[in-house]
């Protein structure tokens, strides 16, 4: 047994042999059982395996507690043969989590097929780039599961370029700008009525309806009536649903969806095609994106040509300093004398501005 999403004890089915069998029996004699949760089987690793599994769940504690340690400390021969087979995902999931700070042993069950969606997505949360890296190739598990978008999206190791190829996996649409007028959402002022109306096109679902079927909640449907606001609306969304809205949503939706503490989510919103000069002089000033969404900003040859995003990004303390320096460069004699005396900047911008107007002998 183990526990399902909902915490409730989720029944495992699992096939062995018949001489493998004899060993796990629930009515197979207690030294027979204790005997083999020390692991001195003639079985193949994975059926060893299993059967040290199986008897983790033994109701004699010290069946349990011997086949639990005996599977953990099997050898890195054996174990490595089981990480890479297609084992039982109950089995491959307890082996990721009893391993967590194993590199090398999780980069294994990333690679296994076999593994479940909700391993992958834990092993998605892990602190190690390389494995980051074979998640986030996954296409076929990443159009499927919602949770492990969220984990890399949620990750710091989860990079601008890991992150657009995410993006891109998941088929994100465009619009042209003969379409543009026909959106049911490109208007900037809008009720909160017309708000909930332009969701229901964009998810292609009515709110009655909208259920996160990865495991989300369904909306309360008397917030609906009383006119909830928009951002409790988006609270709701499964993380599918929220980097769709990010993408074709409007600017209210992206304000919010900006600042998501899901990167991918944040990094559609500032992609988006509908994305408007002014928005991104806000999120060029703002504190509350991540580091991810402000480098894209600096990176945008033609937003960056505004002067007032030049401006943005040179004071905000989150813009990496190499670019910061360079937008410095650009500004007028008034704000380098602000930035100068400004105590919210690095000193190494307040410095630079300093030394530009002392080259120009305005000090």
């Amino acid at each position: 047994m183990s526990e399902g999403s909902k915490g409730q004890p989720q029944k495992i089915v699992l096939s062995l042999s018949r001489q493998a069998e004899k060993y796990a029996r629930r009515d197979a004699p207690r030294e027979v059982r204790l005997m083999a949760s020390r692991g001195a089987l003639p079985l193949q690793p994975v059926e060893l395996a299993t059967v040290l599994f199986v008897l983790m769940h033994d109701e004699d504690a010290e069946v349990k507690s011997t086949a639990r340690e005996s599977l953990e400390a099997l050898p890195e021969g054996v174990l490595n043969a089981v990480l890479k087979a297609p084992a039982h995902p109950a089995l491959l999931d307890h082996l990721a989590r009893s391993f967590g700070e194993d590199e090398a042993r999780l980069e294994k069950v990333a690679l296994n097929a076999a593994a479940a969606d909700t391993t992958v997505a834990y092993l998605a949360a892990r602190p190690f780039k390389k494995i980051v890296e074979i998640v986030a190739n996954n296409q076929q598990r990443l159009v499927r599961s919602p949770a492990i978008v969220d984990a890399l999206g949620a990750n710091p190791l989860t990079g601008r370029s890991t992150i657009e190829r995410i993006l891109s996996f998941l088929g994100l649409p465009t619009k042209t700008e003969e379409e543009e007028d026909d959106d049911p959402i490109a208007a900037e002022e809008v009720s909160e009525e017309e708000v909930r109306a332009a969701l229901e096109v964009v998810l292609g679902e009515s709110f009655a309806s909208l259920v996160e079927e990865e495991g989300g909640e369904e909306l309360d449907p008397a917030e609906l009536e009383q006119g909830g606001s928009l951002y409790s609306l988006i609270q709701n969304l499964s993380v599918f649903q929220k980097i769709k809205l990010a993408r074709m949503g409007n600017k209210e939706a992206r304000s919010l969806l900006v600042r998501d503490r899901n990167k991918i989510v944040a990094m559609a919103a500032v992609t988006s095609p509908k994305i408007t000069e002014n928005e991104m002089i806000a999120i060029a000033s703002s504190r509350a994106v991540c580091d991810e969404v402000i480098r894209v900003v600096c990176r945008n040859k033609e937003v960056t040509r505004n002067y007032q995003v030049k401006l943005a990004l040179a004071t905000n303390p989150k813009t990496p300093q190499s670019d910061a320096m360079k937008f410095v460069n650009y500004l007028q004699d008034r704000d380098l004398r602000s930035l100068m005396k400004s105590k919210d900047v690095p000193t190494v911008i307040s410095t630079h501005a300093r030394r530009i107007l002392t080259r120009k002998g305005k000090v």
